[in-house]
């Protein structure tokens, strides 16, 4: 989950003669006791003083939690203008937020959330145009911070089943509701994780879950899922295990069915790169048929159409191609969609097939009939990212939305048999995106691989080395990082402030080739990317050391933590949030084993010991360097990348910083790895983080 700085809707004077380094005492940071601990690694001795820190559950770790969360609230009190900030964020995203609508049964459902709520509301609209509040997700805790994770109808509508999430944790609940009357109709199903439910017609559903981990719920290993089938009207107890355990071992699983509820498919991954295909033809009452084995991979199915599957595979074709195949003979793959040079994602609605081609991280999108015959191309807004033309087959009206860093995302209508499109939701945000720019450069990393990045900032801008730059990366895992509003860089912008993101390697911009560029061995090319960004900025006038902030979560988190120790002079300030950033144990926890497409392990060879360890931020760390001022981000229900990994990295950054640069580490509770966080967590983060990358910029005051 990406969550950018902002920058306040109040004007700043930027006073490079008295940064907050000059004015801080040497700071005096909670003991953080060392204990004495080691790990031999192919003959490497690792110590790791701080290893008792992973044990959440212990008294002196939820002490030490107390002390760091006093201090840093502490040195938070000394910045004049947090509150102001806060304020100033809390006027801007105080404006109406509406979903596309979707059709279940008798009713259109939509999202709305009016301005300041916790979470968004679920409405429904019934054939004679009432409308009333279907889910309130406001009402599942006080301090709504649970949240609703997924709905789940069933093809008549009739049916529902939606997940919710507390305090943010991956670990979900299920409640099955008769969605005309709202009435909850079965007992709650638990303990459901990395799953939704998936419906066969009126009996019930599929969903997946682990074993119930020994120890620590939000840190133990879950190694491997279980797909379950739970009957209407029966007890969880008796659900039955339809896949998974000692006879099919696998991290990942889910079975979902295909529209016409014909087919039943099951995908089966170790990683988050590669994946098992299986199929059952329900009408003729066949066993699972293997449609793809092993990992090498990415195959998932778009749709069918009778005896015809349709799916999107990089087999032989690394920017992704749409096949099709018989039921009967499921060896034999026709290209629908061929692969082109650029990489393919496909949605599918009213009869017809989407292909969201991305060029430079950038959409254009080409609608096709089912024999893969070019109906039109769409004409879109702009440039920037488009996403949705999905729905169910006999929609007439489809839904897409639009958005680019200085266009607020706008939902259009799209009739699939004329191609006409026209706004249907467009949001009233205080931004005028004529005042803006947002424009795309190509710059060389160290060993010359050409690497775009979008630069965003007000018109008029003096490049004199002076602007507050925020500069956002991730770098793994296929993950794209497109085009996107957000009312928090606005301000920044409006402000003076720049944001740039590069599309590095690891991502999934140019296809399969650029992902594994920024794998395994070659993470270092992802880190390489997001420093060569950092200095074409400076060297270009943009900005500068001083007035430079790295951003990045999760992935990203460790993209910071990694770019930091290896260039501590890059940059003035640093947000690692949520980050990998133990490279030598991130598989020992949770759901991380299956991440070692990207990382490999240190078990794997001594080869990549070595290299995992050349780069982990939490061992990287050197007494005698001056480190940025650094705000480490974490939760503490986030159990997917365990809080363990941010205490460690803190305490060797307070242990060893040589200047008087701070480092804090701030740590939201009730909260989890970023989804479901509440409107108030999110504008007390982001004011938080505004208000320390000012502050430690050397900006005085606010007018």
């Amino acid at each position: 989950m990406k969550i950018p700085l902002i920058f306040s809707a109040i004007a700043i004077l930027i006073g490079t003669s008295c940064s907050a380094q000059t004015m801080n005492k040497k700071l005096k940071y909670p003991e953080t006791k060392k204990i004495a601990h080691s790990d031999t690694y192919f003959g490497t001795v690792v110590q790791d003083p701080y290893r008792w820190l992973e044990d959440d559950q212990a008294k002196d770790t939820k002490d030490w939690v107390q002390r760091e969360a006093a201090f840093t609230k502490n040195y938070f009190s000394r910045i004049p203008y947090r509150e102001e900030i806060k304020a100033q964020l809390k006027d801007i995203w105080n404006y109406e937020k509406i979903g596309a609508p979707f059709k279940e049964g008798d009713f259109t459902y939509f999202y709305k959330n009016d301005g300041l709520q916790a979470q968004a509301v679920l409405y429904r609209t019934d054939k004679n145009g009432n409308t009333e509040v279907f889910l309130d997700p406001n009402k599942f805790s006080a301090d709504g911070t649970t949240s609703l994770a997924g709905v789940s109808f069933n093809k008549k509508g009739n049916l529902v089943a939606y997940s919710f999430s507390e305090g943010g944790s991956d670990w979900h609940k299920i409640i099955i509701l008769d969605a005309n009357t709202k009435e909850k109709i079965d007992e709650t199903i638990q303990d459901v994780k990395f799953s939704g439910a998936s419906w066969l017609g009126e009996e019930g559903f599929f969903y997946g879950s682990y074993d119930k981990p020994k120890g620590s719920e939000l840190t133990a290993k879950t190694d491997s899922q279980k797909v379950y089938f739970h009957k209407l009207g029966t007890k969880q107890s008796e659900d039955q295990l339809i896949i998974g355990g000692e006879n099919f071992k696998r991290r990942y699983m889910g079975i979902y069915l295909s529209e016409d509820e014909r087919y039943e498919f099951l995908n089966a991954a170790n990683a988050t790169n590669g994946n098992e295909l299986y199929v059952k033809d329900l009408k003729n009452n066949t066993d699972f048929i293997a449609i793809q084995k092993g990992y090498d991979f990415n195959t998932n199915v778009v749709d069918t159409k009778g005896d015809f599957i349709y799916a999107m595979t990089d087999k032989d074709a690394p920017n992704m191609r749409l096949v099709k195949f018989n039921i009967n003979s499921p060896t034999v793959w026709t290209d629908v969609i061929p692969e082109t040079e650029n990489v393919l994602s496909v949605s599918t609605g009213g009869g017809y097939i989407f292909a969201k081609y991305m060029k430079d991280a950038l959409t254009s999108v080409d609608q096709f009939d089912y024999d893969g015959k070019l109906i039109r191309t769409i004409t879109l807004p702009g440039k920037g990212t488009a996403s949705g033309f999905s729905g169910k087959e006999n929609d007439k009206d489809l839904y897409y939305s639009f958005t680019n860093y200085i266009t607020p995302g706008t939902t259009f209508k799209f009739n699939a048999e004329s191609g006409r499109s026209e706004v249907f939701q467009k949001p009233k945000v205080k931004f005028n995106p004529e005042n803006f720019v947002s424009e795309q450069v190509f710059y060389t990393s160290k060993d010359g691989t050409r690497i775009p990045m979008m630069i965003n900032y007000k018109k008029g801008l003096k490049m004199d080395g002076k602007n507050p730059t925020i500069l956002y990366g991730y770098g793994g895992f296929n993950i794209s990082i497109t085009p996107s509003f957000s009312v928090v860089n606005a301000i920044w912008m409006e402000n003076g402030g720049i944001y740039a993101v590069p599309n590095i390697r690891g991502g999934g911009e140019y296809g399969k080739k650029w992902h594994d560029a920024g794998t395994k061995m070659q993470k270092k090319n992802v880190f390489e990317d997001f420093i060569a960004a950092g200095e074409y900025l400076q060297k270009k006038g943009y900005t500068s050391k001083n007035f430079m902030a790295l951003s990045g979560r999760s992935n990203g988190g460790l993209l910071v933590g990694a770019t930091m120790t290896m260039r501590p002079d890059l940059a003035k300030v640093a947000f690692p949030g949520v980050g990998v950033l133990d490279m030598l144990r991130y598989n020992k926890f949770t759901a991380g084993a299956g991440w070692s497409y990207d990382y490999g392990t240190a078990e794997d060879s001594k080869e990549m010991f070595e290299y995992l360890k050349s780069y982990s931020p939490v061992q990287n760390v050197r007494k005698g360097v001056c480190y940025p001022a650094t705000m480490v981000i974490t939760s503490d229900h986030d159990d997917r990348v365990v809080p363990a990994h941010s205490f460690k990295f803190a305490a060797n950054l307070q242990e060893k910083q040589s200047c008087n640069n701070p480092v804090l580490i701030r740590i939201e509770t009730n909260a989890g790895h970023g989804a479901g966080k509440s409107t108030d967590q999110i504008i007390g983060e982001n004011g938080d983080l505004l208000s320390f990358a000012l502050y430690e910029m050397g900006i005085k005051k606010l007018k």
